[in-house]
Protein backbone atom coordinates (compact mmCIF):
# COMPACT_ATOMS: atom_id res chain seq x y z
CA UNK A 1 0.00 0.00 0.00
CA UNK A 2 1.74 3.14 -1.23
CA UNK A 3 2.05 6.72 1.65
CA UNK A 4 -0.81 8.83 1.30
CA UNK A 5 0.02 12.41 0.18
CA UNK A 6 -0.23 14.99 3.37
CA UNK A 7 -1.20 18.11 3.04
CA UNK A 8 -1.55 20.94 5.90
CA UNK A 9 -4.68 22.39 6.43
CA UNK A 10 -5.98 24.72 3.79
CA UNK A 11 -3.22 23.91 1.58
CA UNK A 12 -4.49 20.96 -0.49
CA UNK A 13 -4.55 21.66 -4.03
CA UNK A 14 -7.33 21.68 -6.92
CA UNK A 15 -8.87 18.66 -7.64
CA UNK A 16 -9.40 17.33 -3.98
CA UNK A 17 -12.42 17.69 -1.74
CA UNK A 18 -13.72 16.12 1.54
CA UNK A 19 -16.96 14.20 1.56
CA UNK A 20 -18.62 17.50 2.49
CA UNK A 21 -17.35 19.46 -0.50
CA UNK A 22 -18.43 16.80 -2.64
CA UNK A 23 -21.74 16.38 -1.61
CA UNK A 24 -22.00 20.37 -1.74
CA UNK A 25 -20.90 19.68 -5.23
CA UNK A 26 -23.52 17.53 -5.86
CA UNK A 27 -21.05 14.37 -5.93
CA UNK A 28 -20.02 11.58 -3.64
CA UNK A 29 -16.85 9.83 -4.03
CA UNK A 30 -18.20 6.77 -5.99
CA UNK A 31 -16.45 3.59 -4.40
CA UNK A 32 -12.82 5.29 -5.27
CA UNK A 33 -9.89 5.40 -2.74
CA UNK A 34 -9.38 7.63 -0.52
CA UNK A 35 -6.71 9.98 -2.44
CA UNK A 36 -4.70 12.25 -0.05
CA UNK A 37 -5.53 13.37 3.93
CA UNK A 38 -5.49 17.09 5.42
CA UNK A 39 -3.91 17.35 8.85
CA UNK A 40 -4.51 20.05 11.05
CA UNK A 41 -2.08 20.37 14.16
CA UNK A 42 -3.48 20.74 17.42
CA UNK A 43 -1.66 21.74 20.67
CA UNK A 44 -0.62 19.10 22.91
CA UNK A 45 -2.83 15.98 21.14
CA UNK A 46 -2.67 14.16 17.64
CA UNK A 47 -3.31 16.54 14.62
CA UNK A 48 -7.13 16.61 13.08
CA UNK A 49 -7.48 14.78 10.14
CA UNK A 50 -9.96 14.94 6.85
CA UNK A 51 -9.83 12.42 4.02
CA UNK A 52 -9.67 13.93 0.49
CA UNK A 53 -11.15 12.15 -2.55
CA UNK A 54 -10.49 13.28 -6.01
CA UNK A 55 -12.76 15.29 -7.64
CA UNK A 56 -12.53 14.19 -11.34
CA UNK A 57 -13.57 10.26 -10.07
CA UNK A 58 -16.64 11.44 -7.92
CA UNK A 59 -19.64 10.45 -9.41
CA UNK A 60 -23.30 12.57 -9.24
CA UNK A 61 -25.03 11.89 -5.75
CA UNK A 62 -28.40 9.22 -6.82
CA UNK A 63 -31.61 10.83 -7.60
CA UNK A 64 -33.84 10.66 -4.36
CA UNK A 65 -36.62 7.84 -5.35
CA UNK A 66 -40.63 8.10 -3.99
CA UNK A 67 -39.63 5.06 -2.02
CA UNK A 68 -36.44 6.49 -0.24
CA UNK A 69 -37.88 9.80 0.44
CA UNK A 70 -41.19 7.63 2.13
CA UNK A 71 -38.32 5.40 4.42
CA UNK A 72 -36.46 8.60 5.38
CA UNK A 73 -40.00 10.09 6.30
CA UNK A 74 -40.82 7.08 8.01
CA UNK A 75 -37.77 7.05 9.75
CA UNK A 76 -38.21 10.77 11.15
CA UNK A 77 -41.75 10.32 12.15
CA UNK A 78 -40.48 7.46 14.50
CA UNK A 79 -37.79 9.48 15.86
CA UNK A 80 -40.77 12.12 16.71
CA UNK A 81 -42.76 9.71 18.44
CA UNK A 82 -42.82 10.03 22.09
CA UNK A 83 -42.75 6.24 23.85
CA UNK A 84 -44.32 7.67 26.84
CA UNK A 85 -47.48 9.58 25.41
CA UNK A 86 -47.16 8.36 21.80
CA UNK A 87 -48.08 11.24 20.38
CA UNK A 88 -46.00 13.08 17.62
CA UNK A 89 -43.80 15.48 19.19
CA UNK A 90 -43.45 17.45 16.64
CA UNK A 91 -39.42 17.76 16.52
CA UNK A 92 -36.73 15.02 16.98
CA UNK A 93 -37.37 13.41 20.80
CA UNK A 94 -33.59 14.27 22.72
CA UNK A 95 -32.02 11.09 23.51
CA UNK A 96 -31.00 12.24 26.70
CA UNK A 97 -34.94 12.75 27.75
CA UNK A 98 -35.91 9.75 25.79
CA UNK A 99 -39.00 11.34 25.73
CA UNK A 100 -41.02 14.66 24.42
CA UNK A 101 -40.25 17.24 26.84
CA UNK A 102 -43.96 17.83 28.77
CA UNK A 103 -43.54 13.98 29.56
CA UNK A 104 -39.62 14.50 30.89
CA UNK A 105 -40.61 17.13 32.94
CA UNK A 106 -43.43 15.67 34.98
CA UNK A 107 -42.72 15.02 38.69
CA UNK A 108 -42.74 11.79 39.50
CA UNK A 109 -43.21 12.48 43.15
CA UNK A 110 -45.82 15.32 43.47
CA UNK A 111 -45.85 19.20 43.69
CA UNK A 112 -44.34 18.53 46.84
CA UNK A 113 -41.52 17.16 46.69
CA UNK A 114 -42.45 14.31 48.79
CA UNK A 115 -41.85 10.55 48.02
CA UNK A 116 -45.37 9.48 49.21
Amino acid sequence: MAALPVFRWRLAPDGYATRRQLRALGLRPGGQDVAAQLERPRHRRGPLVAYLYCVDHAVPVRPMTPARKAALAKANRARRLCPVCRRDAGYVIPTSLGTCVPCADTDPHGSDGSTR
